[in-house]
């Protein structure tokens, strides 16, 4: 606790001299390290507490400048130490401010309370005309948001975690704002009811209102030039450039903001970036990304999803106004100029091309294209699970997490396949083989959900969902076969016996969260209950069901072996054991070198056009592996597929012989 004193005569005098005013000095309180040297015309109102002045700040260029006031206007604020204000067009009011903060040419920073900073704001989600609000605070988590976007027929529920985030809300209303340590804003315009957190750096924005810059020290915040934000919740790490605009948004942690991107009442959960396009009451999960100008993101639910340029959706058939919703599943795409009319649901990692207005429900039928052509849509089960991109891009997430606080809020899961995508290849395997008994083996095109689906594109769905469950399952086995280390069949079949009984039935994707379905529900059930209490008790439910994922995946896939085995894993048999596992190698490299084949498109000669500018053909080869590689070969992520199958290759052989010495 800092010691303050009452001016000295002296010091009085000394800060007349020097162009400052107060309405009353005997309001003003200083530390021991207070130099009035260093107060130069500064007008002071109401209750004031000034810190020493004892260091400088080195500034762009080798520029200096001593901390201290100048040519500034504060009421009822407090200053910490070796803090430099300076140019304040209008005043400061209603402030504390902590050390080494450093704010220079700003119109007005005030606090008129008392206020939540952005806490409590509602965005109207999905449903522009509402129905969906999302009420946010500094602590959202993309699982706490789903919830209360997703689960209103559990009303009880979601009134009261509500209630939670009002109680947090009270909590922390004050009509006083706060800025806290180290600190920078330069060159701003009107900031009012805004709390900013610590190394957060302002510089250049044109207004800010009412919100809060949960900045930190190994996470800081940034907001640029011309940026105008009202009703706001931004995370650690979050950067904010370029002429953004943003009204009713939650920005989660190290999210990406720039470029004349402009949104309203939407949410942004870890690692999103936006730039140049706009959006309009969306759910963007985690790694949702769209760079393009003209693309429109609007009323939908998004996840791991990159939107092509021109892409948007519609929410209204000028009815009963924008009361559609759309969602896409975790990695689902779009291509440029993509068009789809809400509502629809497209599967996971699925891929849409074209203009799609039929409202279909594809989320059984995952890794899929949805390709339009003369106005009806075609769909391709199973097509980009062949696709070097799709795994490209699974690799890449969790490399590309930019979040450096030691405070994650989202539950993150990274795997292409789980029992959440798994579940929905069974359900599509058994969609398919049905569709192909109904009309008949020999017909050319099938019918679903209003698309179209060729003979040939069922058939190779059929193959690669069958690759992808083998691979699935093979993994968890040998997993657990690794985990235990048996000497005897009888040691296995123990060892192979579930942890948990936590895992049965349906599993869902919580914005980020893969989790079996019947823990979400209990969560629920315990925020009705009372024995979740507050807002941090149920983060903390979300944070465990994250770190028992693979107890809970193997409950759900040890139940799985048998459907489609037709093995009981407590009694199987050695050969049983060693099919599953030749079944496993099989498909891992069967589905690696799919992979392979497809990456070998990007070296054609069709991909060399426009190299080698001006020259032969020799030149265009020489350009081409300048720019891309020396050769298919030698490309990295080439050489990393060749590697994972022969470290598969010996693994299978590893698990191989464990089960053979079995006795």
């Amino acid at each position: 606790m800092k010691q303050y004193r009452n001016l000295t005569s002296e010091e009085i005098s000394k800060l007349k001299s020097q162009a400052c005013y107060a309405d009353d000095w005997n309001n003003i309180k200083v530390t021991d390290g207070f130099d009035a040297e260093y107060v130069v015309s500064t007008r002071f109102s109401g209750k004031i507490r000034i810190g020493a002045f004892k260091s400088e700040f080195k500034l762009a260029g080798g520029m200096t400048k001593h901390s201290g006031l100048y040519h500034t206007t504060l009421h009822n604020v407090t200053i910490g130490d070796n803090c430099c204000i300076e140019n304040v067009k209008n005043y400061i009011a209603n402030y504390e401010i902590g050390d080494n903060c450093f704010i220079e040419n700003v119109d007005i920073i005030l606090t008129d309370g008392p206020t939540t900073f952005g806490n409590g704001v509602e965005a109207t989600v999905m449903n522009e005309t509402g129905g969906r609000e999302v009420m946010f605070y500094d602590c959202l988590s993309a699982q706490q948001a789903y919830i209360m976007a997703l689960y209103r027929h559990r009303s009880e529920a979601i009134e009261k975690l509500r209630q939670m985030i009002l109680d947090y809300c009270d909590f922390i209303r004050s009509d006083v704002g706060r800025i806290e340590n180290n600190v920078t804003i330069a060159d701003a315009g009107y900031i009012k009811n805004v709390k900013i957190g610590p190394y957060a750096k302002i510089e250049g924005c044109r207004r800010i209102k009412n919100g809060s810059i949960n900045s930190e020290k190994d996470a800081p915040v940034h907001i640029g030039v011309g940026v105008i934000g009202d009703d706001f919740v931004i995370c650690s790490g979050s950067n904010i450039e370029d002429n953004v605009m943003f009204s009713r948004c939650f920005i989660g942690q190290s999210v990406q903001l720039g470029h004349s991107y402009s949104a309203t009442d939407s949410l942004f959960f870890s690692n999103c970036q936006g730039e140049n396009g706009e959006a309009c009451s969306i759910f963007a999960g985690p790694f949702t990304v769209s760079h393009h100008k003209s693309t429109l993101l609007i009323a939908g639910m998004f996840s791991f999803m990159n939107a092509g340029s021109g892409s948007n959706q519609s929410n209204h058939i000028y009815k009963l106004g924008p009361i559609h919703q759309g969602i896409m599943e975790r990695g689902a795409k779009t291509a440029s100029d993509s068009y789809l009319l809400w509502p629809a649901k497209v599967g996971a990692f699925s891929l849409v091309i074209g203009r799609h207005a039929s409202h279909q429900d594809t989320s059984n039928l995952p890794f899929s294209y949805l390709i339009e052509d003369q106005n009806v849509t075609h769909i391709v089960p199973g097509a980009n699970l062949r696709s070097v991109g799709t795994v490209r891009d699974a690799k890449k997430w969790p490399k590309r997490d930019a979040r450096t606080s030691k405070d994650k809020l989202d539950c993150i899961n990274y795997n292409l396949l789980s029992p959440y995508t798994i579940r929905k290849m069974l359900k599509g395997i058994d969609i398919l083989n049905e569709l192909r008994r109904v009309s008949g083996v020999t017909s050319d095109i099938y019918t679903y959900q209003s698309g179209k689906i060729k003979r040939s594109s069922l058939e190779k769905g059929l193959e690669i969902y069958s690759m992808a469950i083998n691979k699935f399952l093979g993994n968890s086995l040998i997993s657990r076969i690794q985990k235990v280390n048996p000497k005897t069949l009888d040691e296995l079949h123990r060892g192979l016996l579930p942890t948990s009984d936590v895992g049965l039935g349906k599993w869902v994707d919580a914005a980020g969260l893969i989790a079996p379905k019947s823990e979400i529900d209990k969560t629920l059930d315990d925020i009705e209950s009372g024995v979740l209490k507050d807002v941090n008790s149920i983060n903390a439910r979300f944070y465990e069901m994250h770190s028992n994922y693979y107890d809970y995946e193997w409950t759900w896939a040890y139940g799985i072996f048998e459907k489609w085995y037709g093995v009981d894993l407590s009694k199987a048999s050695i050969e049983s054991l060693l099919t599953i596992i030749r079944n496993w190698k099989e498909a891992v490299v069967t589905m690696d070198e799919i992979l392979i084949k497809d990456a070998h498109k990007e070296f054609s000669l069709s991909m060399m056009t426009s190299f080698g500018a001006d020259g032969d053909s020799a030149d265009r080869q020489a350009d081409f592996e300048q720019v891309r590689g020396s050769s298919f070969e030698t490309n990295p992520f080439v050489q990393s597929v060749r590697e994972h199958i022969i470290v598969k290759t010996e693994l299978c052989e590893t698990a191989t012989e464990i089960v053979e010495s079995l006795s």
